[in-house]
């Protein structure tokens, strides 16, 4: 009977450890520091766990905190086996128990990683394995677990910032953009990303200052060349536009961004342009100075293509179209009358425009010759007869495609002509010619 008794209260002999650990993940929890009986009994409580004899070592590493009851080894201990048990809520309270006393110890600091992963509670993870390796530099193999971690928390706030973003929730997509740019300060399509969200919030100058880093860690970035030269001209810098347009159609040239550099570049030169110029777009009705310029600045490139003959003009010094007047009259666009006046301050008519416009077609035609058929075709027009002193130029302009009829069919050729529509006209020319 005292045998049996004896035998039934004897200590269990640890095994060995197994040649591949059942937890090899796991850190060995060295006493520091140690007594004796602490670090024999969390010794014996290791290689039950990893001989997966999970009842043996909670049995041992209690022991250990029966001799040592602050031992923060036995703490973290008890902490892996319920981690083995995946009982992740109290491997959480004994693995923090563990560090409260020693903040950075690293076998307490891993298995609470391990914890909050299996929570799957990645950041938190990170920044225990993160924190392990500051305490343990020996730990270097955790690198690699951080460093996926890292890009899969990233990834999950992207995908989380292109959702919110997607679903209209800009606060929170700018949210998500700002924390996985803290993650990865280098990458420039997060910023880029971050540019379109701040632009479509309506904050141009954030979203601008996110494109331009965008750019700044790739040059190559075309869409944040881009987006920089629109939010640029909407502030009325067309010359900055310009410049960025430029070396977005430089590394993409099949873009189309060449024509949004053109168009910025015509901008930046209607600013320089006289406040007269400038106000043609709203005016209800211009003059005949008013189409001299809009010809001049608009279709200089078709006037050049013109001879030119030196007209006597009485009336145009003191105009602020004057050197644009010279130039249409000396093509032959806009001739002077007989008395050598210009008249640039006279109303323009819808019939004065038609026969500038048809001027300006028989230029085109002399290198465009399918236009010279449109010219002369003679659609029938209800107020224009044929014999109509100005039918050929009306016929012209309407057949061309440059001026509409209007309301009935008709011409209405002493209709007053509004900036709008003269530069309507205009820009229908130059499609034409081009």
């Amino acid at each position: 009977m005292v045998i049996a008794i004896i035998a039934a209260c004897a200590v269990k002999t640890a095994p060995p450890l197994p040649p591949t650990l059942k937890y090899p993940e796991f850190v060995y929890p060295t006493p520091v520091p140690a007594t004796a009986r602490e670090g024999m009994a969390v010794d014996r409580g290791w290689r039950f766990l990893q001989n997966d004899d999970l009842s043996s070592a909670e049995r041992e590493f209690a022991a250990a905190l029966k001799s040592a009851p602050n031992s923060t080894a036995a703490k973290a201990g008890e902490g892996y086996v319920s981690l083995a048990k995946r009982d992740y809520m109290r491997a959480l309270d004994q693995f923090e128990l563990a560090l409260r006393g020693a903040p950075t110890y690293a076998p307490a600091l891993v298995g609470k990683g391990l914890t909050l992963l299996s929570l799957d509670r990645d950041s938190d993870a990170r920044a225990a394995f993160e924190a392990a390796i500051n305490a343990d530099p020996s730990l270097a193999s955790l690198s690699a677990r951080i460093d996926v971690l890292k890009f899969r928390e990233i990834q999950n706030l992207i995908a989380a910032a292109r959702n919110a973003m997607n679903a209209g929730r800009l606060d929170a997509a700018r949210t998500a953009y700002q924390r996985a740019i803290a993650a990865t300060p280098d990458s420039g399509v997060l910023y880029r990303e971050l540019g379109m969200v701040e632009r479509r919030s309506g904050n141009a100058a954030a979203a601008l200052e996110q494109f331009n880093r965008a750019v700044m860690l790739d040059p190559a970035d075309t869409i944040s060349l881009a987006q920089t030269g629109e939010l640029l001209e909407e502030r009325g810098d067309f010359g900055g536009a310009e410049t960025a347009f430029r070396n977005a159609h430089n590394l993409d040239p099949s873009a189309g961004y060449d024509r949004k550099a053109d168009a910025a570049a015509a901008k930046t030169r209607e600013a320089r342009l006289p406040a007269e110029y400038r106000a043609l777009p709203s005016a209800p009705q211009i003059t005949r100075g008013d189409l001299a310029a809009l010809i001049g600045i608009r279709l200089e490139d078709l006037l050049r293509q013109a001879p030119r003959n030196t007209e006597v003009m009485t009336d145009t010094a003191a105009h602020w179209a004057a050197a644009w007047i010279t130039e249409v009259a000396a093509a032959g666009v806009m001739p002077p009358f007989d008395n050598h006046t210009f008249q640039p301050r006279a109303p323009l008519r819808r019939v004065d425009l038609a026969e500038a416009v048809t001027a300006l077609l028989r230029i085109a035609s002399r290198t465009r010759p399918a236009l010279q058929a449109r010219i002369a075709a003679r659609p029938t027009i209800p107020d224009v007869s044929t014999s109509h002193l100005n039918y050929p130029a009306v016929a012209a302009a309407v057949s061309a495609g440059i001026l509409p009829l209007v309301e009935g069919g008709l011409f209405d050729t002493e209709r007053p002509v509004s900036g709008a529509d003269a530069i309507a006209a205009i820009d229908r020319l130059r499609a034409v010619a081009q």
